[in-house]
């Protein structure tokens, strides 16, 4: 996949929607008016066409290939973002069971939240494992206090905190089937798909455009959902239906496509999972070497992917993000919840951006502290 000059690409840190690979921009580009010299867009085309089938087949076999799916896991390639999933989930998989949730950020509660609604209409139970709120999201309280269900339906988490900048590496050992939030932490690194009963992930930060929702889902899974699931919510309809019960969110799915080519020419998600860890350290480290930045996340728990930090003098906030704009360098500001700062370093993000990224924190730092 080749690259146009881009003389107007500059870092970009955005928490989401991010980054998209230039190269896959590019490519997108080169095709909007014409794709495969048809005289029309990609969006123009049917999305029952075999071209466009052609499309959908091939970006899943990259999903499978990247991931490494086993053959007992429906790909599904839906709309409605992670959020519309929170609905999903129990409406799929509650069935009058309980559904044990751990909280670990504002995403995990927003899921368990959810939940909560439909366990009041009666549609099964929903319980609160664990919550790391007491240490305002920083850490995760120890398995051995958790208040796991002995038949839980299903064991939810969020993998990857955004908002406060914590990540969970390996999945928890418990033994209901493992539903996991991946949304911004997808491809990021290798995973064993097998230790999970579902894996979902909005598109908007590893994957390409905001729009679509990947679910990957154990096919035990399907069948259980309650008579008041929307059909359009359905895992089982949508396997059916290959993920095309009404219109798929098409351009966004094509540019998945183009992202999973993207990511095989790296070397895969193992070869860019290496880089993330060295953007990610070497970003820490320059927080932690330094007395005005700093970073409370717990070291076990610190996310590869979103990385918040706070300036010993909150007074110069302002400032921070007028200069390193300037710079060239967009999308620092933290989250309302958190404050502060917070460099998102998704895939797309090279670790040529990170150094320009900690080259103007140390040259800020020294004129400023």
């Amino acid at each position: 996949m080749t690259t146009k000059a881009a003389p107007n690409r500059v870092p970009n840190f955005s928490a989401g929607p991010a980054t998209i690979p230039t190269a896959v921009l590019s490519r997108a580009q080169e095709e909007l008016l014409d794709w495969q010299g048809r005289g029309v867009s990609v969006m123009e085309i049917s999305h029952r066409s075999k071209e466009y089938i052609a499309i959908t087949e091939k970006a899943e076999a990259k999903l499978r290939s990247l991931m490494d799916i086993p053959d007992n896991y429906k790909v599904l390639f839906l709309q409605g973002g992670a959020s519309l999933q929170f609905s999903a989930i129990p409406l799929n998989l509650l069935n009058g069971g309980r559904g044990d949730y751990l909280t670990t950020g504002a995403w995990s509660g927003k899921a368990i939240k959810e939940a909560q609604r439909y366990a009041n209409l009666g549609l099964g139970e929903v319980n609160l494992v664990a919550t790391g709120k007491d240490s305002n999201f920083t850490d995760v309280p120890d398995q051995s206090d958790w208040n796991l269900s002995e038949d839980a339906a299903y064991f939810h988490y969020c993998a990857n905190e955004t908002i406060h900048g914590l990540q969970v590496f390996e999945p928890p050992k418990v033994d209901a089937p493992i539903i996991v939030d991946m949304s911004s932490c997808i491809l990021s690194q290798p995973i064993d798909v097998s230790k999970f009963g579902m894996i979902y992930a909005g598109a908007q930060k590893n994957i390409g455009p905001a729009g679509l929702i990947i679910v990957i889902i154990r096919e035990d899974l399907l069948g259980q959902a309650s008579e008041w699931c929307p059909l359009l919510m359905n895992y089982e309809h949508q396997a059916e239906k290959e993920s095309m019960s009404n219109t798929p969110a098409t351009y966004s799915w094509y540019l998945a496509g183009l992202v999973f080519d993207w990511l095989e020419e790296q070397g895969g998600v193992a070869a860019i999972g290496k880089i993330n860890q060295q953007k990610a350290d070497l970003l820490y480290k320059t927080i932690d070497d330094s007395r005005f930045y700093s970073n409370p996340v717990d070291t076990k728990y610190r996310s590869i992917m979103n990385v918040p930090f706070t300036l010993a003098d909150s007074s110069l906030d302002k400032v921070f993000l007028e200069e390193s704009e300037a710079a060239g360098l967009l999308h620092l500001k933290g989250h309302r919840d958190v404050g502060g700062m917070r460099a998102s370093i998704y895939n797309a993000v090279s670790l040529d951006w990170v150094q320009q990224l900690v080259d103007f924190m140390i040259a800020f730092e020294k004129k400023h502290a």
